[in-house]
């Protein structure tokens, strides 16, 4: 990884000298835009709409349209004398619980690592989160704008994730919220029901991005040549419920289905699986298949053994027959010896 940023965290009267890494990537396969006949490449040109020459990015200014076709231009002087924190500065604002920070407010994700010697202040910052149960408020100045974060411990990491501004959030306004709706206890017993039937722990490595992965065996298969291979069936959307008691019994019997559990009929879990659970059921087998392998070495090495033993043991059983004839020989001597008359 690069680092983007280097500063520092200020925490009181301690300055922790950090870089930042971007915690997270996209996996989207990406387009260019192209000739359909050809296959070039399609470019755009930065033109003026007044005069239409093209012009170069040292020619552009930011413009604020104030509307009436007026536009009010900001040079890099006036973005010079904003008020603006220190761009290499993460002030510590606050230490607040963990759940009182709404998870909408989250934007991006920085890892921070110790630049220098600041590995002590920044493992004793880090380990003072973990005991207090919390995480810091900070504002930081990032592309020159300033922004609310927080700082908080992920796999022994401080991690940095910037915040939307409040009014930056839209308040939800729609018309079935006026509405008096009622919910009959029974809906909500069996709503409630269907909950407990499809409750896990979260294990984000079972879930994958399969239309990713389709839409890169169509790219591979263009690339070599070959035909694409259609998915047999389609999963459709579901349609609306028009009976809701009934689609949520249903609902709680195809959920225990898939579990193993047994149906309320009394018969064993046969139902069509989840998505969930057919991804956690792949993970298992693939663990099974692995814990097997080892097993399955052991065995063909003892039965290579035995065969190797097999020509030991048959040597061994003709041997022993023809000492065991030996005393038949010595009888049979005895016998052809003439006796001695008196």
């Amino acid at each position: 990884m690069r680092a983007i940023w280097k500063g520092a965290v200020s925490f009181g009267l301690v300055s922790i000298g950090v870089k930042l890494y971007s915690a997270t990537e996209e996996k989207d396969i990406r387009f260019h835009q192209v000739h359909r006949e050809d296959g070039g490449r399609i470019r755009y040109k930065r033109t003026c709409s007044v005069c239409g020459e093209e012009v170069t990015y040292d020619d552009i200014a930011k413009g604020y349209d104030i509307g009436g076709g007026e536009m009010v231009i900001l040079t890099d002087e006036d973005f010079a004398d904003l008020p603006l924190t220190s761009s290499r500065a993460i002030d510590v604002l606050e230490f607040v619980p963990a759940e009182q920070v709404d998870p909408i407010l989250y934007n991006k994700a920085y890892f921070l690592e110790p630049d220098g010697a600041a590995t002590k202040p920044y493992v004793l910052l880090r380990d003072a989160l973990i005991e207090s149960e919390r995480v810091a408020i900070v504002k930081v100045a990032l592309r020159q704008r300033e922004q609310l974060a927080t700082l908080r411990v992920r796999e022994g990491v401080l991690l940095l994730n910037t915040m939307l501004w409040p009014d930056e959030i839209r308040t939800a306004d729609f018309g079935f919220l006026d509405e008096d709706l009622k919910v009959r206890p029974p809906e909500l017993a069996m709503a409630s029901s269907l909950i407990d039937s499809m409750t896990g722990e979260f294990e984000p490595d079972v879930f994958t991005d399969d239309y990713r992965a389709a839409l890169q065996e169509v790219i591979d298969a263009k690339v070599e040549g070959r035909e694409v291979v259609q998915p047999e069936e389609v999963e459709e959307a579901p349609a609306a419920a028009v009976d809701l008691m009934a689609a949520l019994k249903a609902s709680v019997e195809r959920a225990k289905a898939a579990r193993g559990e047994p149906a309320r009929g009394g018969g064993g879990g046969g139902g069509e699986p989840t998505p969930i659970s057919s991804a956690r059921s792949a993970k298992k087998a693939a663990e099974k298949k692995a814990a097997k392998a080892p097993a399955k070495k052991t065995a063909a090495k003892k039965t290579a053994e035995k065969k190797a033993a097999e020509p030991a043991k048959k040597t061994a059983a003709k041997k022993t027959p023809a000492k065991k004839a030996e005393p038949a020989k010595k009888t049979a001597a005895r016998k052809a010896a003439p006796r001695k008359t008196a």
